[in-house]
């Protein structure tokens, strides 16, 4: 399945990266131009997001806030094991992912070449973003919050909110696009780790979020290439899935 799905012809590959870019253009200009307008309270209220001073402000706006922290984590976990074979710095991108969401990662999706192997070895931070642990910190973190948000949110002010305030506005459909696109790394990574599982790929793809999260928790470790004097001599092969 996963050889299947990295054998695209050109256009659709090309398709896909213009894609990418549209969907970048029309999110900026509806951010700025469609949007509702900011609101006078708008930086005090993401100091206080920023700085946990939550008294008085809905629980879904402070689930919806930290789940945009943890996003980004969930990227990092792809582009930067992505991003070793690529002529882009993914750590640029998936640095600012972490301060503007889908603004920083969609450019990056959009110049990426597919990229199936990992080339060299893992250090120790590529080891801990590739370690199923981090995938199961990620999942109870998110899971934590998407309950406490729903539980404990006031959705007619959420909803108020989110008619009137660009931050809020943004914010939500910044979380929905994340969620949306994050299928555009799987072929590669699964790729990578050898995994022909029909139900992980589906279940990652269909699922938002929880599906991204279920496969950094289920995902194999990614094998890493030898290299000997410059020259890429076989694979330490971790088991597949």
């Amino acid at each position: 399945m996963t050889k299947y799905l990295l054998v695209l012809p050109k256009y659709l590959i090309m398709s896909r990266k213009i894609g990418f870019w549209l969907l970048w253009l029309g999110f900026i200009s509806y951010a700025f131009i469609f949007a509702p307008p900011d609101q006078p309270d708008t930086l005090e209220l993401i100091t206080n997001l920023s700085t946990g001073k939550i008294t008085g402000i809905n629980p879904l706006v402070i689930a919806l806030f930290n789940l945009m922290g943890i996003l980004p984590m969930i990227y990092a976990c792809m582009t930067l094991i992505d991003g070793r074979g690529q002529k882009i710095p993914a750590w640029l991108f998936t640095s600012a992912s972490f301060a503007v969401g889908a603004f920083a990662l969609l450019p990056y999706l959009g110049l990426r070449e597919s990229n199936p192997k990992f080339p060299g070895q893992k250090n120790l931070f590529i080891k801990i973003l590739d370690a199923r642990l981090t995938g199961i910190i990620l999942t109870i973190g998110v899971v934590i919050l998407v309950a406490y948000g729903v539980s404990q949110g006031d959705w007619s002010d959420f909803v108020q909110q989110w008619q009137t305030s660009r931050f809020i506005h943004v914010m939500s459909l910044d979380f929905l696009t994340l969620c949306l696109v994050f299928p555009a790394l799987l072929p590669d990574d699964m790729a990578r780790r050898h995994v022909q599982n029909n139900s992980l790929f589906w279940v990652a793809t269909l699922i938002p979020l929880f599906g991204a999260l279920l496969y950094l928790c289920l995902r194999p470790s990614l094998p890493e290439t030898i290299v000997d004097g410059g020259k890429d001599i076989g694979e330490k092969l971790a088991p597949t899935a």
